[in-house]
């Protein structure tokens, strides 16, 4: 296997050409009848920039749900520059949205941190080729140019081909778009169902003058491949959890209040994608819907309710992390993650109480709408 890396001026031809998809900075408190000193502060950090993938988080602040709840929301974006579970180690915030494979790295080198809601059931990440490359599955990967961001957000593609036997390939440092593949340097390239995968059906193909087809795409899906590992998670403070009560409580308030959140995506997709570029978010009107879209087939139907973490599908993560080999032969952990990573007593207690008040916290009946992608997102 060999390795590359292609990053800055892949960038800034996607900058240049209009295509990078980013959100400014920005900060969302909350503010009650009675005032903020009435609210209980509580910071979020997320794991990247101001988008729908956060979509929940903002429609709460926005629709009052934390003030409801009695808390002051505070919600940090980030840039690649921050990692969530160690800001959340350090004490910096008080909650944060993390990928568990990623976290059970960190638990295993001494953060302290509990998962308290899985909020995505399912992975976004795939793994995308044009359909005339002769890529149609992971087995085809081999002796190809392979796009990763890198940063452990590759685990799944190293599961995948270390389950198909694939060792032959050139590993590619992608940078946050698809130039790469586009431009024909990356063979296969990694996209998020709700970002970089909208990208392409957001391009003109120069060959015809018309937006990219799913159809000009063939797509490894890590979901159907087995290999799909739990991706965005709410985390606490296992320390604060173990014996601070105010914090305890807290945690409840603030998932019941995230949930409904979500809650309030699902049902009105469109207002959620308003909320979040309102919020300060640049990407363009049809990528956001797109995104708001894509984010809520990853939670609803929800199994078993909002949140709770599936013991099975914990489980396939824990043995993903322990069995799957990068190009250095290296493993996410090396052993069992301890109990506390993950709980499902404080989401259990926020859901009981959603239902009292008549949310429905399954989406049994959920539906996804239909989004016209727009050049360049618009």
């Amino acid at each position: 296997m060999r390795t590359t890396t292609r990053r800055g001026a892949t960038v800034a031809a996607l900058a240049a050409a209009g295509l990078l998809l980013a959100g400014c900075s920005t900060t969302d408190t909350a503010e009650a009848d009675g005032g903020e000193g009435d609210l209980t502060p509580v910071t979020l950090q997320l794991q990247w920039l101001t988008q729908a993938q956060f979509a929940g988080y903002y429609a709460a602040v926005a629709e009052g749900y934390y003030a409801d709840e009695g808390l002051d929301v505070e919600i940090v974006p980030s840039g690649g520059d921050i990692v969530p579970q160690d800001a959340l180690a350090a004490g910096e915030v008080d909650y944060a949205i993390a990928w568990v494979p990623k976290v059970l790295g960190s638990i295993e080198q001494g953060a302290q941190v509990t998962n308290v809601a899985q909020v995505f059931e399912r992975s976004a990440t795939l793994q995308v080729a044009f359909a005339d490359s002769g890529i149609a599955s992971v087995a085809d990967l081999e002796g190809r140019t392979i796009g990763s961001w890198g940063y452990g957000n590759e685990w799944e593609l190293f599961a995948g081909l270390n389950q198909a036997g694939v060792e032959d390939f050139e590993l590619v440092t992608q940078a946050f778009d698809m130039l790469g593949l586009l431009g024909g340097d990356i063979d296969a390239a990694q996209a998020m169902t709700y970002n970089e995968y909208a990208q392409l059906l957001e391009t003109v193909d120069p060959d015809t003058g018309e937006l990219y087809t799913p159809e000009d795409f063939t797509v490894i899906d890590w979901n159907d491949e087995g290999v799909a590992m739990l991706q965005d998670a709410i985390w606490a403070d296992a320390a604060r959890l173990a014996d601070d009560e105010e914090y305890q409580e807290t945690t409840v308030r603030f998932l019941k209040a995230s949930l409904k959140g979500w809650a309030f995506a699902r049902d009105n997709p469109q207002d959620a994608a308003e909320i979040v570029t309102a919020a300060g978010s640049t990407l363009g009107t049809s990528h956001q819907l797109w995104m708001t879209n894509e984010v809520n087939k990853l939670i609803w139907p929800s199994t078993a309710g909002i949140g709770i973490v599936d013991e099975a599908a914990w489980e396939r993560t824990v043995k993903l992390a322990m069995e799957t080999h990068n190009e250095t032969g290296a493993t996410i952990i090396t052993s069992e993650p301890p109990e506390t990573a993950y709980t499902n007593a404080y989401v259990e207690k926020a859901l009981a109480e959603l239902e009292e008040e008549g949310v429905d916290v399954t989406g049994a009946d959920f539906a996804p709408v239909d989004v016209e992608l727009q050049e360049g997102g618009n």
